[in-house]
């Protein structure tokens, strides 16, 4: 077994698959004789939504998703020698390629557009959106590729500017929510099943302490027909 292999199949599951497979792949592991195999799956992290969203992307839309990471490397380029006409271009063809993989995305919101991204900005972020194995999503700091311009005054923010930020606040906050109900979601499941599994031991364990009781019993009374076995045969040798 190999933990590439292993994790492409898990990260291509649905989110709620993800924990009861990895189980299972890590417990084949160990029985395979691979305890440092089965730890390293058993450390796989389950993807958020919008993680596993993109991950679909690279396994349903490989071709339309390549195309915007491979504009992210002119785009990186054209930054590099602070070429301003051909930013233009680029930035206005990355956010038609966006709002398309958006549309094709399983699932969409800000935290998969931040994602995408990050992928046109950064090479490393582009290569972990490329393998489709991502946790959570990406997020990039420092420069965002963009057309150059001249320096001009700070403007005062627009009502326009207010909204736009408002709104991308609100899908922010509507998209860390999911993620929380998510994780709640699970965590109610995991505990539950732990109470479950309790039950079920305690119950095993009250059997157990029942069976040893009778077995305890019946090797006394084995022990006191072995001592009057041999006393009458004793008495009938005499």
């Amino acid at each position: 077994m190999d933990l590439d292999e292993i994790a492409d199949r898990l990260y291509s599951l649905p989110v709620a698959e993800f924990i009861a497979a990895r189980e299972a792949e890590a417990r084949a592991a160990k029985q395979a004789g691979q305890p440092d195999l089965a730890r390293l799956v058993a450390a796989l992290r389950k993807p958020t939504v919008a993680a596993w969203a993109v991950n679909q992307l690279s396994r349903a839309h490989p071709a339309a998703l390549a195309e915007l990471l491979d504009l992210g490397e002119e785009l990186r380029a054209a930054w590099a020698a602070q070429d301003a006409e051909a930013l233009a271009e680029l930035t206005a063809r990355r956010s038609r390629l966006s709002r398309r993989l958006l549309r094709l995305a399983p699932s969409a919101g800000a935290e998969v557009e931040q994602t995408l991204d990050a992928a046109t900005v950064d090479a490393d972020a582009a290569e972990e959106v490329r393998r489709g194995r991502l946790a959570k999503p990406l997020s990039y700091s420092g420069f965002a590729p963009a057309p150059v311009a001249k320096s001009r005054p700070a403007r005062k923010p627009s009502e326009e500017d207010r909204r736009a930020a408002e709104d991308r606040r609100a899908k922010e906050l509507a998209e860390a929510t999911a993620a929380h109900e998510e994780w709640r979601a699970t965590l109610a499941q995991a505990v539950q099943e732990r109470d479950e599994r309790a039950a079920k031991v305690a119950d095993l364990e009250k059997k157990l302490a029942k069976a040893r009781r009778k077995l305890a019993e019946a090797e006394q009374r084995a022990e006191v027909a072995r001592r009057e076995e041999a006393h009458a045969r004793a008495r009938l040798n005499r």
